[in-house]
């Protein structure tokens, strides 16, 4: 499953502070995080960079994943943090081993990849009950920001696909435009 990702040559419309913040503000990202200093974080559609920026001085080490390496390019021409590593990779085959994950986010990219091996790859490389940040756009959304509507999930739909890889979803928000999920990887055997 999954859909178009973002085109690259558009990047420069990512980097809009008054647009991003307006569906998700960094305090809110950071907070459901609840990052430790060591924390080992990846950031899941990274593109631009935008919010791996926010996540980046909160952790000890951000992975910024993203299956376009025009949007790494970007990133590097901007700046990118010390702390920050580019990953050019799918959600579906991520480079990481089991368990090496504190933590991952995906701000408005779960549409991007959303589907049983995702999923599973999320699953496998966080930790026994590491944190799951999800913010997409809703289905129940107008269009006019984002995604075609039909392209995008519910919340609904969302949470209890996570659930079905053995995420534990303790927060589930629908908004006018989006929805938030968070939630903690499975414990494990």
């Amino acid at each position: 499953m999954g859909f178009h990702t973002f085109d690259a040559s558009r990047a420069d419309k990512l980097e809009r502070p008054e647009r991003r913040y307006r569906f998700l503000s960094a305090e809110e990202l950071v907070g459901a995080l609840a990052l430790d200093s060591e924390d080992a974080v990846a950031d899941l559609g990274s593109g631009t960079g935008f919010f791996t920026d926010d996540v980046a001085p909160h952790a000890g080490r951000v992975h910024a994943v993203d299956v376009q390496e025009a949007m790494h390019d970007y990133y590097r021409e901007k700046g990118v943090p010390e702390n920050v590593d580019l990953v050019t990779s799918g959600v579906g085959d991520l480079p990481f081993a089991d368990g090496a994950l504190d933590a991952a986010f995906s701000t408005m990219t779960y549409h991007e990849f959303a589907g049983d091996d995702a999923l599973a790859e999320i699953a496998r490389v966080l930790a026994p009950g590491g944190r799951l940040v999800v913010v997409d756009w809703a289905a129940s959304g107008s269009g006019e920001a984002g995604p075609p509507v039909d392209e995008r999930f519910d919340a609904a739909t969302a949470a209890d696909a996570l659930r079905d890889h053995g995420f534990d979803v303790g927060r589930e928000a629908v908004r006018p435009e989006t929805f938030v999920l968070e939630a903690a990887a499975p414990a494990g055997d």
